[in-house]
């Protein structure tokens, strides 16, 4: 039998408190979040038809179903790449519901990232946890001291602030921003507590002359939810539908997460030049259609490779386009208005995708004026999302 296509919807979302200890098991985090975006969209758990998780997320899809009492999966996937899934979790969801393959497709994340176990620490010692490098990688990374993702990181960012002579100063402005947004925010950790750029530079060195303690995302613990459906049944659902207008990813010749050291060019984030390439030809639309955008912030010097790569800024402009206050609510480009990784929490991007949402809804605590289409970025992945 012939499937039609579907365009796709976001319907509901879903999220935890964002803590430092959650006190509860991982499977129970995924559940509470899964429950509260199908409770959000108005659908029944039991009516899932689809699973999407990250492969590093710890709970089992079966388990997951069991706990939410879902009668007939007719497909579940995990996404590598850690953060770099959060967004192509959004690309799978949409392409399972366009194909007609899947009615309601969950995607979620939980983890217990601060109180169980540790991304910083030694990958041999994170309980399997590899980011998506697999071992080969790591071993060439290992005996050289580069045996974390801030290191990492902070080598992937080093060419870059040479060549357009970038400070870690620069990139502080950043974080002041989001902290910002996050002080207003009552979902996120540091709700309350903005920051100067004199507080930034006090911070202690992670990986000096680049990273400060301030230009690196948090660990927490929490989860989050999204419910996918056709725009269509979301239209007849509980909140106003969330039109996946397009979505991607882009993993070229030679990139891998994070520890991009290997590509030809260090100066540029290829896979985000990808993805913004596939997305606006999907769309049609171009950087300035676009009036908000979650852009993923492990550490401050991606978000500034990604305002380029997506054409908000030309080459070696982004530190300035930043201080400026072009991500300010009233700026350019309001970015990361929850706070982002580094001011609300850091599930691995899930909960940026969250605040996508939200501002196309229209019910962020720090809403953008008049939006209409909301870009949500995690490197190798991304989506523009739109009111229907």
């Amino acid at each position: 039998m012939a499937r039609t296509f579907h365009e796709a919807a976001i319907a509901g979302i879903g999220a935890t408190e964002f803590s430092k200890e959650s006190g509860r098991s991982e499977l129970q985090l995924a559940a509470e979040c899964s429950l509260a975006a199908c409770q959000d969209a108005g659908v029944d758990p039991r009516d899932i038809d689809g699973m999407i998780t990250f492969t590093i997320d710890n709970s089992d899809e079966i388990g997951l179903a069991r706990c939410l009492g879902v009668k007939d999966l007719a497909y579940t996937t995990r996404i590598p790449g850690g953060g770099a899934a959060a967004a192509a979790t959004i690309y799978q969801a949409m392409a399972l519901v366009n194909a007609g393959l899947c009615n309601n497709v969950l995607i979620w994340r939980a983890m217990n990232e601060r109180s169980q176990y540790r991304f910083g620490q030694n990958p041999t010692n994170m309980q399997g946890y590899t980011g998506g490098h697999g071992t080969g990688t790591l071993l060439w990374c290992i005996p050289f001291g580069a045996m974390t993702p801030a290191s990492w990181a902070a080598l992937s960012a080093g060419r870059y602030m040479q060549k357009y002579g970038v400070t870690n100063r620069d990139l502080g402005y950043v974080t002041v921003q989001q902290r910002a947004y996050a002080a207003t925010n009552p979902a996120a950790w540091f709700y309350g507590k903005p920051i100067t750029i004199e507080d930034h530079q006090a911070s202690k060195w992670i990986q000096e002359p680049t990273l400060r303690l301030l230009d690196c995302c948090q660990e927490s613990d929490g989860g989050v939810a999204i419910l996918v459906t056709s725009l269509e049944r979301a239209r007849d659902l509980r909140q106003k539908p969330v039109r996946i207008l397009g979505a991607c990813q882009s993993i070229p010749y030679n990139v891998e997460v994070i520890s991009n050291f290997y590509h030809d060019d260090l100066t540029v984030m290829p896979e985000a030049h990808g993805v913004a390439k596939r997305l606006y030809r999907q769309t049609g639309l171009r950087p300035t259609d676009m009036q908000a955008a979650m852009i993923y912030d492990a550490f401050t010097p991606q978000v500034l490779m990604q305002l380029e790569a997506f054409g908000f800024c030309k080459p070696g402009e982004a530190a300035d386009f930043v201080k400026s206050g072009a991500l300010a609510l009233d700026g350019q480009l309001p970015t990361n208005t929850h706070g982002g990784l580094i001011g609300e929490a850091y599930i691995h991007g899930m909960n940026s995708m969250a605040e996508g949402v939200r501002q196309v809804r229209g019910t962020s605590v720090n809403q953008v004026q008049r939006v209409q289409h909301v870009l949500v970025s995690s490197g190798m992945a991304g989506a523009i999302l739109a009111k229907d």
